[in-house]
């Protein structure tokens, strides 16, 4: 059973920035879209950025477009999400995801099939 760990979270002041890690030990990443989902306080998990496990097409929500980055290290087994220029409306717990599907990568939280237990990252001075 694919069993997915979120590392790197943490307190950072606005501006900052926090690498995150997804891995799967025993396993490989390299066949599976893995998406990065957030959940604010008292607010719904929502999609923040997604991989392809094929084109390496991606995703960004509206609201981290320009600040973070996904990428994928196939030698190190590693999913990643550079956060850049934090603010405090960042603050979530931090989920990553993976799913077999090919293509798009998708961002419907439904379609993936393996969970980590999240990170938090929490901006603020």
């Amino acid at each position: 059973q694919l069993q997915l760990v979120e590392s790197g979270g943490g307190l950072v002041q606005p501006g900052g920035s926090l690498r995150l890690s997804c891995g799967a030990p025993g396993f490989t990443l390299d066949n599976y879209a893995i998406g990065w989902f957030r959940q604010p306080p008292g607010k719904e998990r929502e999609a923040v950025s997604c991989l392809s496990s094929t084109d390496g097409g991606t995703y960004y929500a509206d609201s981290v477009k320009g600040r973070f980055t996904i990428s994928r290290d196939n030698a190190r087994n590693k999913v990643y999400l550079q956060m850049n220029s934090l603010r405090p409306e960042d603050t979530a717990v931090y989920y990553c995801a993976a799913d077999h599907s090919q293509g798009p990568p998708p961002i419907q939280q439904y379609i993936y099939d393996y969970w980590g237990r999240g990170t938090q990252v929490t901006v603020s001075s």
